[in-house]
C-alpha cells in the first residue's frame, strides 16, 4: 500500500466518523450567517461604501457602516474596525492601555496571557508605553481549574451557576480596573479554550466582587465559532484581528474592538490621539474586501473548524496527543498536536508548507519573531502575511514541541494538506509520525 493511499484511507475513515460534528458546525455557521446578513441589511450597505477615501477620511460613510455592522454582529453598544491596527496584539494593547491609568490594576483571570502580550503588559522587558511603564499594576490568577463543567450546563439550561469558588479566588486581588480573560488557548497544551458560557461564569463572579469593573476578553481565534460572542456573555470589551476569523481571508490588515461605547472610544483615543478618536482614518482602498471578508467569515470559520476536527481525528489515529479531541466541542479554530521533539515539529511544519498555495517551494526555518521570547517555526504559505484564518501551522521551539494548526479558507485545502503531510512523513521524506 502506498503512503498516499494509506493517508487517504485515514482521512476517509475520519470523515465518516465526523458526520455529526460537521452537522453541528454547519448549524452554527447558518446561525452566524443569518446574524451577519441581518447586520448588513440594517446598515443599508451600498456600493458607495466601497469608495476609496484619502487624507483624514472625515465622515467616511463606509467606515461608519462597518462599525455599526461589527457592533450589531457582536451585540455591543459600539465597535470600531480599523486598518490602522497592525495586529490583534495592537488592538488588544489599545483596548487595555486606553482604559487603564496610573496605579490601576489589570487582573488576568486565565493565567499567563498569550506570548505577544508579555511586553505590552511589562511581564518581560521594560518597553516604553507598556502597562508597567504606565505605572499600572499587573497580576494574574487562573480560574480555569475551578470552572465546573456542571456550572456551564446549568447556565445553558437557565439555572443560576454556583460562582462561590470563583468569587473567593478573585476577592483577594480586588479591586481592579480591568479583569482580563483570554478565550483561546494560546501556545499552551495544558489549558483549554473557554466557551462563552464559561466566560459568563467568570463575568458573573467579577460582578459579585466589583460590579463597575471592566471585563475584557481577548477574542482572537474565537469569532463565529459559537452562536454568540463574549459580549453577549457580559464582557464590556472584546478585541481581535481582522486577519483571523472575522476578516474571512480577504482583509489584508486590521483589527477590531467592540463593547461599551466609552471603553471603545478610549481604545480609539489610544490608537489615534485624544480628541481624534474614531473620527479619522481611512481604509486604504480596501473597503470592499473588508465588507466582503466580514460577510464570508461565518462560512470560512466553518471550513476551518471542519479542517481542525479532521486534523484531530487523523493525528489521534496516528497516536499523537491532540487537543481538542476530534469529537470535543470547539470554542476557537486552533488544533494543537504534541510532537514531543524539536525535529518532528519542524518536519511537520515543513510538510504543511509544501501544500500551501504560496511559497510551497521553500522550507520554513525557526526564527525569533517580534513579541515572542522563544524561536517560532511557522508554516505560513498564505496570501496575506501572518493570516491565521488561512491554513497554517506554527509553534514555539520549546517543550512539549507542539504545533498549533489553524484556519482553512477551504476545507478541501486542509484535506489536501493533511493527506500530503502524512504521506511525506510515512514515506520518510519528512518524518514526524
Amino acid at each position: 500500500m502506498t503512503t498516499t493511499i494509506k493517508a487517504r484511507d485515514l482521512i476517509t475513515n475520519a470523515e465518516a466518523s465526523l458526520a455529526d460534528v460537521f452537522r453541528t458546525i454547519d448549524d452554527t455557521c447558518l446561525s452566524n450567517q443569518h446574524k451577519v446578513l441581518t447586520a448588513f441589511r440594517e446598515a443599508r450597505v451600498t456600493e458607495e461604501f466601497f469608495a476609496e477615501k484619502t487624507g483624514y477620511a472625515i465622515d467616511d460613510a463606509g467606515r461608519e457602516a462597518l462599525d455599526s455592522i461589527v457592533a450589531n454582529v457582536f451585540n455591543s453598544e459600539s465597535a470600531c474596525l480599523r486598518m490602522q491596527f497592525v495586529s490583534g496584539t495592537h488592538a488588544l494593547a489599545c483596548a487595555i492601555l486606553g482604559n487603564i491609568g496610573y496605579s490601576e490594576k489589570l487582573l488576568c483571570l486565565t493565567g499567563p496571557p498569550y506570548d505577544s502580550l508579555e511586553e505590552v503588559l511589562g511581564i518581560v522587558g521594560d518597553e516604553p508605553g507598556s502597562l508597567k511603564r504606565l505605572g499600572a499594576v499587573y497580576e494574574e490568577i487562573d480560574l480555569g481549574p475551578y470552572i465546573d463543567s456542571n456550572d456551564e450546563a446549568r447556565v445553558a439550561t437557565g439555572h443560576a451557576p454556583c460562582t462561590e469558588d470563583l468569587v473567593k479566588l478573585i476577592k483577594p486581588h480586588a479591586p481592579a480596573k480591568i479583569y482580563y480573560i483570554q478565550k483561546s488557548r494560546g501556545y499552551s497544551m495544558s489549558r483549554a479554550t473557554y466557551s462563552n458560557q464559561q466566560i459568563r461564569l467568570m463575568v458573573g463572579a467579577v460582578r459579585e466582587v466589583q460590579p463597575d469593573a471592566i471585563v475584557m476578553v481577548d477574542n482572537c481565534y474565537g469569532e463565529f465559532v459559537e452562536c454568540e460572542e463574549p459580549t453577549v456573555a457580559g464582557a464590556d470589551l472584546i478585541a481581535g484581528s481582522m486577519i483571523k476569523n472575522p476578516g474571512g481571508g480577504l482583509c489584508v490588515a486590521g483589527g477590531y474592538v467592540a463593547g461599551k461605547e466609552q471603553n471603545v472610544d478610549n481604545a480609539l483615543n489610544r490608537l489615534t490621539a485624544p480628541g481624534l478618536g474614531g473620527h479619522m482614518g481611512h481604509s486604504f482602498g480596501q473597503s470592499r474586501q473588508i465588507f466582503q471578508g466580514l460577510f464570508l467569515a461565518p462560512s470560512v470559520v466553518a471550513s476551518s473548524l471542519k479542517g481542525a476536527a479532521l486534523t484531530a481525528a487523523v493525528f489521534a489515529e496516528l497516536g499523537f496527543k491532540v487537543s481538542p479531541g476530534p469529537f470535543e466541542k470547539r470554542f476557537d479554530i486552533i488544533q494543537s498536536i504534541e510532537f514531543g521533539a524539536r525535529e518532528k515539529l519542524i518536519n511537520f511544519c515543513k510538510a504543511i508548507q509544501r501544500f500551501s498555495p504560496v511559497n510551497a517551494h521553500v522550507d520554513p526555518e525557526p526564527a525569533h519573531m517580534p513579541g515572542y521570547q522563544d524561536q517560532i517555526i511557522m508554516a505560513g504559505g498564505t496570501f496575506v502575511e501572518g493570516s491565521t484564518i488561512e491554513f497554517s501551522a506554527d509553534g514555539p521551539l520549546r517543550l512539549p514541541f507542539a504545533a498549533y494548526v489553524q484556519g482553512g479558507l477551504s476545507y478541501m485545502h486542509v484535506k489536501c494538506a493533511i493527506e500530503g503531510a502524512v504521506s511525506l512523513s510515512l514515506s520518510g521524506e519528512l518524518p514526524f509520525a
